[in-house]
């Protein structure tokens, strides 16, 4: 015995609807672009830091090792940095967040993570 199956038919357009969007305004990206580069230059300062002073490398690992969170910001604020910053660690690294926000809105972040054990 043999079955008929009836299937309809697609009803799904042969062209997609264009979507229509706004003129392009890149004004707020040109922001965002120039609060990143102040992020990099940020970044940057506490890298060279780091990669030059031992001395002060052994300080900020004493004083996470120690849980003095205050010490670790002081510590890399000290290095003249000018966004905000947060400072995460663990046993085994660093890990740096650099924020800043453009008319009181978070608009650009920059993670920098860096092993010491």
């Amino acid at each position: 015995m043999y079955y008929v199956y009836h299937y309809p038919w697609c009803y799904y357009p042969y062209c997609w609807p264009v979507r229509l969007y706004g003129e392009a305004d890149p004004s707020i990206l040109t922001q965002s672009a120039n609060e990143s580069r102040q992020l990099m230059k940020d970044a940057s300062k506490v890298l060279d830091k780091l990669a030059e002073s031992e001395e002060f490398d052994a300080q900020l690992m004493d004083a996470a090792q120690q849980s003095n969170d205050e010490e670790v910001k002081r510590l890399i604020h000290s290095i003249g940095v000018n966004s905000e910053v947060e400072v995460h660690y663990n046993p085994d690294g660093l890990r740096i967040e650099f924020r800043t926000s453009i008319e009181d809105v978070n608009c650009c972040k920059l993670h920098i993570a860096l092993r010491w054990r």
